[in-house]
């Protein structure tokens, strides 16, 4: 197993994570530019109540109904906060990738001038992560928090407005095999970018102390617990996931690395109507698609 990020690498990018609020993307990730400004978020999760809560959406084109998980609450009371408080209402579809997801919840769009690029806003705070993974995957239809990347957020934290919802694609079995093989791999890095996080302490002062062997060896134990952690033989794709993705399709690269806090209900005709507009090179709609207001169902 290759370990992509060196504690040397994550010692900088974590220091910047201090002074930089936005990182940007590659086009195959769900999140652009979402906001990481604060790591306490405004609300208060209420995890007794395990219930879930319907939204609807009515936008510019059409309305969507979606359903918020109860059992990833940060995310649902965020959400319903929100949408009491009107925060949605006026907000664009600022990245539409056709056979992707289509993502909102930029309130720096509400004001945009034609062309603006967008991506980076949001209400100055960040939600802990609730991957609930694999009970929760990226099928066609998920609803999933935006975030920064990696290198900037080993901990995942999502952005406290920015969401996407899946349109994907189907997948092949040899396609989902390979697909299988990548999502352990991100796995592994996950656990080893947690682990080395948990010891920032620790490898700063051998890299104060120059003690560059120091610094391979206690790499080399992170490597070795990460892979003691992981089974190599075991399934990443449930029969499930590999039935949904293999008919309705989805977006399986994402598995395990995103929060997935809800499902659309009715309405992915919209969705789909959504993701096909015409857009410009930093995927944002020509023509604007807002979100006119949400209503909490139940």
């Amino acid at each position: 197993m290759r370990i992509t990020l060196l504690l040397a690498m994550l010692i900088s990018l974590v220091s910047c994570q201090k002074s930089q609020a936005t990182t940007s993307e590659g086009a195959g990730q769900a999140s652009d530019t979402s906001t990481s400004q604060n790591n306490k978020a405004m609300t208060q999760p209420n995890p007794t109540d395990t219930n879930d809560v319907l939204v609807d959406i009515s936008t510019t084109m059409g309305d969507i109904r979606i359903r918020l998980f109860g059992d990833t609450p940060a995310h649902r009371d965020n959400f319903v906060k929100l949408v009491k408080e009107g925060y949605y209402n006026g907000v664009l579809f600022h990245r539409v990738i056709s056979d992707f997801m289509i993502q909102t919840g930029d309130p720096d769009s509400k004001t945009a001038a034609k062309g603006q690029q967008l991506g980076s806003g949001g209400p100055g705070y960040t939600l802990e992560a609730e991957i609930k993974f694999p009970k929760h995957f990226h099928q066609r239809g998920a609803l999933a928090a935006a975030r920064t990347g990696d290198q900037v957020n080993p901990e995942r934290r999502s952005s406290g407005s920015q969401f996407y919802i899946v349109t994907g694609q189907a997948y092949t079995p040899s396609q989902l095999d390979r697909m299988e093989s990548q999502l352990r791999q991100a796995q592994m890095q996950g656990i080893f970018n947690q682990l080395a996080t948990e010891r920032m302490d620790q490898i700063r002062q051998m890299q104060a102390a120059g003690d560059s062997q120091g610094l391979q060896k206690l790499q080399e134990e992170l490597i070795a617990i990460t892979e003691s952690r992981v089974d190599p033989n075991a399934p990443v794709l449930t029969p499930e996931m590999r039935q949904a993705y293999s008919t309705v399709g989805g977006a399986p690269h994402l598995d395990g690395q995103y929060t997935v806090f809800g499902q659309v209900e009715s309405g992915m005709d919209v969705v789909d109507k959504i993701e096909k507009v015409a857009t410009d090179r930093s995927d944002r709609p020509v023509d604007d698609v807002k979100i006119i207001s949400m209503t909490i169902v139940k």
